[in-house]
């Protein structure tokens, strides 16, 4: 039995990856939408922000993990690495751009970020790095440390001191345990109730 698809002009349509194409698009632009009120203040917008993309990082950084040869369990200390990124750096992405590159690229960065830390290079396509391996200067602008360490100034210890490690100093779970003389586990429930804490305070403001 022979199969055909639709077809537009040489262009074959495949209908099922079209439609998921346009869902994922819908999305996006849902979330940018509440993205964009909650720079403006909106905390219940952020909040449904939140909520909505992590399902999303997750699954993102499992593909990655995935994809450069790291281990599964890398994923989730990713996603908590990407959500702090989000918090502390959610006024550099541009409103009038589409928000789904700009996850993608702190997903990507993060996991390269942890593959270095960790001594792993695992397939990873330069050109995939490339922008990264561009940026990484930038992340740390003195403007972008003065507005970091005000968010840190509100947060108590451990969770200061970690947040800052990670955030700043460039460390990732394990190194930030070792440092700290913390187990690994500790660092991620400190982080996680950071990630709250920050939340919090932005739904104040």
């Amino acid at each position: 039995m022979r199969i055909s698809f639709p077809s537009r002009g040489n262009k074959v349509v495949f209908p099922n990856v079209e439609k998921e194409t346009v869902k994922q698009a819908a999305r996006e632009e849902e979330w940018a939408a509440w993205l964009r009120l909650a720079i403006k203040g909106d905390a219940q917008a952020y909040n449904r922000f939140l909520t909505a993309v992590t399902p999303h990082l997750r699954a993102m950084a499992r593909r990655r993990c995935d994809q450069y040869g790291a281990p599964p369990s890398e994923a989730e200390d990713v996603v908590q690495e990407v959500l702090l990124a989000i918090h502390l750096k959610r006024g550099t992405w541009d409103p009038a751009r589409p928000l789904g590159p700009w996850l993608t690229t702190i997903v990507r960065n993060k996991l390269v970020d942890s593959l270095r830390r960790r001594g792993r290079h695992g397939s990873v396509p330069i050109d995939d790095v490339s922008d990264f391996l561009e940026a990484a200067d930038e992340t740390h602008e003195a403007a972008d440390r003065l507005d970091t360490e005000t968010v840190l100034a509100r947060l108590k210890d451990p969770q200061r001191d970690i947040v800052r490690s990670i955030s700043i100093e460039g460390e990732g779970i394990r190194e930030t345990a070792a440092r700290l003389k913390m187990t690994e586990g500790a660092v991620r429930v400190a982080l996680h109730r950071a990630l709250k804490s920050l939340a919090a305070f932005y739904r104040s403001d």
